[in-house]
């Protein structure tokens, strides 16, 4: 048996929010492991052979030996062998230990380290937890930071907390962690940063950014961590930004990640300038990732005039009576703050939240009769609840919600979206809530027509063959105009055992255009389903596709990396419901688009809430405009349709193409409540 024992941070002179970890609460550099004052003798058994302290992240070795993943990563660093029997040894070879040893491993007691004023004993998996809603040193850190530094949802409060630093000085010290941001990307258009000029509006200016460190821990090697990523030095992004974050994910399991949030690096791996195959290739590495992003928190608002008080209930953006009894025009509806106060600590609110299967977030299902906020009566059925005490829940759980309020003191504060009311105010409030149309999709028009990105361009190809009736073309396909984004159909697997295969000219993720005659792009999936099996019935196929390029293709960064994987990770890669990289849709041609309209309506001079790279550049031409980022607390944001990626197509029925930077920012300010964008929207690539 080994006795572990680490000395507590505690109440060690300068403690600082800065430098704790926010995991186990103690300090220490961010390459190295977690620190845990353990209570009990630990088996040798769950003992790391390099650290001797029990494992954390265990990885298990081919020669059946087992490590902290930290321990073990550092060591191959400078070393190709395994530690203990010096066998020959890549981290990729190693797999993350069984559920039986990480569970014995969670239920190690540890005592919090802050045990100066914290006492409190619990297994090590309850650590976490315990620190962020419960520890009151952790808390109290917390507090302190957060006067030194504008809280993320003060935007949406539209009040300034105490101690609040200027703007100038805020959006310097926020933005000095990443200088780069300081100087504007050739091409950029911000049209969410400009300030108010409207004299009964609180001057918002300031955008605040923050570099944070996220690491997520892959159970299993394949395991996805659940985004959607598009940018990449090989298109007008540049950079590589997080899109959407899939539900039920590793990413929304552990909350921190958002989408536009952008990605620097990883693993120490800068994604600055790496071509977006690159960088998903990157994202792939298994077990544990350390992700430095980029995260906006929205506007910092400065409000010159001494004499403004602004309402603490409400939001900035909507307007509304501070009781919320007016519903805003904007069309996702009214942001609101509920503060409740519990009579004693362990009070229920009587709140009932549950998740919706077509939205991300936490909403409030039922307001139990008699209880605390039914009493209170601000809350509603239906409300979304997007923070509590400061914790951002746009992408949160109810198992996260129901941590914070059980780990709040008398104060529970809530910052919700109230959805519009479709009917007068007499009228039932479950009834008066109806759902967001189906989106309308058409054909991008002939006015719309431009030429793709630069170092992105397409090609069609025709196989003509003659074959048996019943031999099959071998062939797998996805997409079809009725999926989520439109997409045309398109291949996402040749076999083997198909006449296609034979022939080689069919690539994965081609594009159906024709198959003898009959046009396949218009379709849905099962319409092509039944298309293909009816022609390829016959003996004679005439089959015609498009592929797209580009200059760093997909292709070509995985023949690169295919000596980092063994020929088990080539196999199940082939194996896999296979998707296309964001980049591959950007060659095709402007007639295959489809475009929605996008609706974005606001009531004083506050910025739409979003920025956009592209237009004409001497260095690259003329480029699409793409959305680069929403800001929180913004039209944009709120509506949740636009996403990072969208190409602009066309403003207020206005085309961008062959527009710069100086007619698209004016056409975009002096659209003052109301505008109409028209987008061409591709899924971002899945990792």
């Amino acid at each position: 048996m080994a006795t572990t024992e680490t000395k507590a941070a505690g109440s060690t002179p300068g403690l600082s929010w800065a430098r704790v970890c926010k995991e186990c609460g103690q300090q220490h550099d961010g390459l190295e492991s977690h620190l845990y004052e353990y209570q009990d003798d630990v088996d040798d058994e769950l003992v790391c052979h390099i650290c001797l302290q029990p494992l954390i992240k265990p990885m298990d070795t081919p020669c059946g030996h087992t490590y902290c993943f930290h321990c073990l990563s550092n060591f191959l660093k400078e070393q190709d062998f395994c530690p203990v029997d010096r066998q020959r040894l890549q981290l990729h070879q190693c797999r993350p230990s069984s559920l039986l040893v990480r569970n014995l491993l969670d239920k190690l007691t540890v005592m919090c380290p802050h045990n100066a004023e914290c006492q409190l004993q619990m297994q090590r998996c309850e650590l976490q937890p315990h620190l962020h809603n419960r520890c009151p040193v952790f808390r109290r850190l917390r507090e302190e930071a957060e006067k030194r530094k504008r809280p993320s949802w003060n935007e949406l409060k539209g009040r300034k907390s105490d101690g609040e630093l200027s703007g100038d000085a805020k959006h310097s010290a926020t933005l000095s962690r990443n200088p780069t941001r300081d100087q504007p990307e050739p091409g950029l258009i911000n049209p969410a940063y400009e300030e108010s000029e409207d004299d009964n509006t609180p001057l918002r200016s300031s955008l605040v950014a923050e570099a944070n460190v996220v690491e997520l821990f892959r159970e299993e090697p394949e395991e996805e961590l659940g985004l959607r990523i598009v940018g990449g030095k090989d298109t007008p992004l540049g950079n590589i930004v997080i899109q959407e974050i899939v539900r039920d994910s590793l990413a929304a399991r552990d909350g921190r990640l958002a989408p536009g949030d952008h990605i620097l690096e990883v693993n120490d791996v800068s994604l600055a300038s790496v071509p977006h195959a690159r960088a998903m290739a990157v994202l792939r590495m298994p077990s544990l990732l350390k992700l430095t992003v980029m995260q906006e928190k929205g506007f910092k608002t400065r409000d010159p005039r001494p004499d403004h008080h602004p309402s603490s209930s409400t939001a900035p953006q909507p307007s509304h009576s501070p009781h919320g009894n007016t519903t805003s025009n904007h069309n996702p509806g009214t942001v609101l703050q509920v503060t409740l106060m519990k009579s004693q600590r362990s009070e229920p609110l009587g709140i009932k939240l549950i998740r919706k299967s077509d939205e991300s977030g936490v909403f409030i299902l039922d307001l139990l009769s008699g209880g605390l906020a039914a009493k209170d009566g601000k809350l509603r059925n239906n409300d979304k609840v997007l923070a509590i005490n400061g914790h951002d829940l746009r992408h949160g759980t109810p198992e996260s919600a129901a941590q914070i309020i059980q780990g709040s003191e008398v104060r529970v504060n809530f910052v919700v979206m109230r959805p519009a009311e479709t009917q007068e105010e007499g009228g039932s409030s479950r009834e008066g809530r109806a759902r967001r149309p189906e989106p309308q999709y058409f054909k991008r028009r002939s006015t719309y027509m431009k030429d793709p990105p630069g170092g992105f361009s397409s090609q069609e190809k025709t196989v003509s063959l003659k074959k048996e009736p019943r031999l099959s073309l071998g062939i797998t396909i996805a997409g079809g105009r009725d999926c989520r984004s439109r997409l045309p159909v398109y291949i996402t697997s040749v076999q083997p055992v198909g006449c296609l295969h034979r022939d080689g000219t069919i690539k994965r993720g081609d594009v159906l255009l024709s198959i003898n005659g009959v046009d396949l792009t218009q379709l849905t999936y099962s319409e092509a389903v039944s298309v293909l099996k009816a022609q390829t019935a016959q003996s004679q196929v005439v089959l015609r596709v498009i592929q797209t390029l580009s200059e760093d293709s997909e292709e070509d960064i995985e023949a690169a990396n295919k000596d980092d994987l063994d020929p088990l990770e080539e196999l199940r890669d082939d194996t896999l419901n296979w998707t296309p990289l964001w980049t591959r849709w950007l060659g095709l041609p402007s007639h295959m688009h489809w475009c929605r309209d996008i609706v974005l309506q606001k009531t004083n001079n506050e910025s739409w809430g979003f920025s956009i790279v592209g237009g004409y550049e001497e260095s690259h031409g003329q480029q699409p405009f793409f959305i680069k980022t929403i800001v929180p607390g913004t039209p944009a944001h709120f509506d949740g349709r636009l996403k990072c990626g969208d190409e602009i197509v066309a403003v207020n029925g206005a085309t961008t193409v062959g527009m710069n930077n100086s007619s698209l920012i004016p056409m975009l300010k002096l659209q003052k409540n109301k505008v109409t964008l028209t987008v061409v929207s591709w899924p971002g690539s899945l990792v």
